[in-house]
């Protein structure tokens, strides 16, 4: 199992937007692709409090792929993203990393 770590800097003023398309349209077309969360977190004290973390969790690099793909190009993602941002860009960026557990690690 690998870990995906994702880091999205939220254009400020915009983090209730990112929590409402994640919470309301994201997570359920990522049930229908498989794609597996394994958390999501704020910042409440840290560099920023504009930054939403999440984890995935990947049996392969190879399922990664294949499984993002087809979710960046699923149509339903496409225009709710765009839906979403009606009112302007959400995100300023993302960080993401991938990241394997070491042996002593409680999470494999």
């Amino acid at each position: 199992m690998i870990y995906e770590l994702r880091v999205y800097r939220c254009v400020p003023g915009r983090m209730p937007a990112l929590l409402k398309r994640f919470e309301t349209m994201t997570l359920k077309i990522w049930e229908r692709h498989g794609i597996r969360q394994a958390g999501f977190w704020t910042t409440v004290v840290g560099e920023s409090n504009q930054d939403l973390h999440y984890m995935l969790a990947w049996e392969s690099l190879g399922e990664r792929e294949r499984i993002w793909a087809a979710f960046q190009a699923d149509p339903e993602w496409i225009a709710k993203r765009a839906e979403s941002e009606r009112d302007g860009p959400i995100v300023a960026n993302i960080v993401n990393t991938i990241l394997q557990p070491a042996g002593f690690s409680s999470v494999r």
